[in-house]
């Protein structure tokens, strides 16, 4: 019996591969190919709807602060604005101080994400029913009436004791706007007189926006 096996073990036709045998390096490459074109699809994807993310936090923490600004003015019976700094790419919420008789900041200063700034782009019209020419909101001032000096290279969003939007020399003002662009698509917020506050969204690229309002 034991000679029948060894025979059988012995012929050709009968050899087994050995188990310690493993991967060749044909299919270790192989397998390194289809893991490099897989990252290669995979990575500009992932890195687009990241980014993509970023934008849309961005567009929604301006809104959320816009909004906080218009509570504090009435809650505080003073102004409140939320001041968008178009070079260093920040915006925050200032209070005007009675007491003192300036603005002061309240909370800190929120950069917007890389790649992201306060424009709209070649986008030539503004969301429905808020502003008959598309632009950012007025220059801040230093103080709250029209002989207050503006400071350059800002927009903001003012609301008077009352809730209500005014300019920087507290005249009712119903076109105020924050705009984001990130190249691929601009978002805005807009403060109608009643006031309405509402945020939008439309691809960069459209002169004539298509905008879709956002909750």
């Amino acid at each position: 019996m034991h000679l029948e096996i060894a025979a059988s073990q012995a012929r050709p036709g009968c050899s087994r591969a050995s188990p310690e045998s493993g991967f060749s390096i044909i299919d270790i490459l192989m397998v390194l190919a289809l893991i490099g074109i897989i990252a290669a699809i995979a990575v500009p994807v992932t890195g687009s709807a990241v980014s993509g993310q970023k934008f849309n936090n961005d567009s929604q923490a301006v809104t959320n602060v816009i909004g906080l600004a218009k509570m504090r003015a009435s809650a505080a019976y003073t102004r409140a604005r939320v001041r968008a700094n178009l070079v260093d790419r920040t915006f925050a919420l200032d209070r005007w101080d009675k007491s003192t008789n300036a603005w002061v900041a309240e909370g800190t200063t929120t950069p917007l994400s890389l790649g992201v700034t306060f424009a709209f782009g070649t986008v030539a019209t503004a969301p429905p029913n808020t502003q008959t020419t598309i632009g950012l909101s007025p220059a801040c001032r230093v103080g709250l009436t029209a002989a207050s000096a503006t400071i350059g290279n800002t927009a903001c969003v003012v609301f008077n004791s009352r809730g209500l939007p005014v300019d920087g020399a507290g005249v009712p003002f119903g076109g105020h706007a924050i705009y984001l662009t990130d190249g691929r698509a601009v978002a805005a917020t807009t403060v109608t007189a009643t006031p309405r506050i509402r945020r939008w969204w439309t691809p960069a690229q459209l002169a004539t926006a298509a905008w879709r309002q956002r909750q």
